[in-house]
């Protein structure tokens, strides 16, 4: 495990190589420089011993631009492993910057190459991440080329390279085609269903149990539903019960909230 320390270097002394971030929006760098020439550097730049740079690229170069004479920085006590640099790259910019898709994609689909033996929820683990939503940003690898360039192009975007992904790469490219064409993401995963469901006849069962560990048991009821149904279902309560515990919402008072807007369509 490295040890970090804070310290100041001079932003000159830093040395860049490539980032995860490949494009850099001109007009926020210029609020950024501006942010900086006014009040300096909040927030450290993270630096390796050697003075490579892991994390904080549009800072330094801010930095640069205000004519700083040092900078605060957060460095380590050794050299880093490729994979360690990387997940402090996407770490840092998956939660404080606005990272595309396809810089996330790629950065993830970089870091299990480098660790091969990786399950996705580990991945989700050191980038501090829900498992679902590492699978969504690794769904790219299983999309057809065409989706690849879509994503990186900015005409589609994660949600739907997932919905491809989820289809035999013989029919993927008709999904893109609807998808470009103007069609909603809601759309594409219905479209998805039906393609899906042509392929094998779904099995639809109107009451689902599903066992748990430690004896507890999850019961979905209602008009007949398909697998895919089922996880659709499970992922909207997911996220319904995510929500009720960041509201600070207690089980009972959640459950009742949830019926009430069941009630109301």
């Amino acid at each position: 495990m490295a040890q970090w320390k804070q310290t100041w270097m001079r932003p000159q002394d830093i040395k860049v190589e490539p980032q995860i971030r490949k494009d850099n929006d001109p007009s926020k760098q210029e609020e950024l420089n501006a942010s900086v020439k006014a009040h300096g550097i909040l927030m450290p730049l993270l630096v390796m011993i050697s003075g490579i740079l892991l994390a904080g690229h549009r800072r330094l170069i801010a930095a640069l631009a205000a004519g700083l004479e040092t900078v605060p920085v957060i460095i380590t006590d050794r050299l880093l492993s490729d994979s360690e640099v990387l997940l402090i790259q996407l770490a840092e910019n998956v939660h404080r910057a606005d990272l595309s898709g396809y810089e996330k994609w790629q950065a993830c689909a970089q870091l299990m190459q480098i660790n091969p033996n990786w399950p996705l929820k580990e991945l989700a683990a050191h980038l501090h991440l829900d498992p679902s939503m590492v699978t969504r940003l690794i769904s790219p690898s299983k999309c057809i080329e065409a989706a690849q360039a879509a994503l990186r192009e900015g005409r589609i975007g994660i949600s739907d390279c997932y919905a491809i992904s989820k289809l035999p790469v013989e029919d993927q490219a008709s999904l893109l085609s609807q998808k470009l064409s103007g069609a909603s993401r809601d759309a594409i995963e219905q479209a998805g269903r039906k393609n899906r469901t042509k392929v094998a006849p779904a099995v639809r069962l109107s009451r689902v149990k599903i066992a748990m560990p430690e004896g507890k048991t999850v019961v979905l009821t209602g008009p007949e539903m398909s697998l895919d149904e089922v996880i659709t279902a499970l992922e909207s309560a997911l996220s319904a019960a995510r929500r009720a515990h960041k509201d600070n919402l207690d089980v009972k008072t959640a459950e009742k909230v949830w019926r009430d807007r069941a009630r109301a369509g």
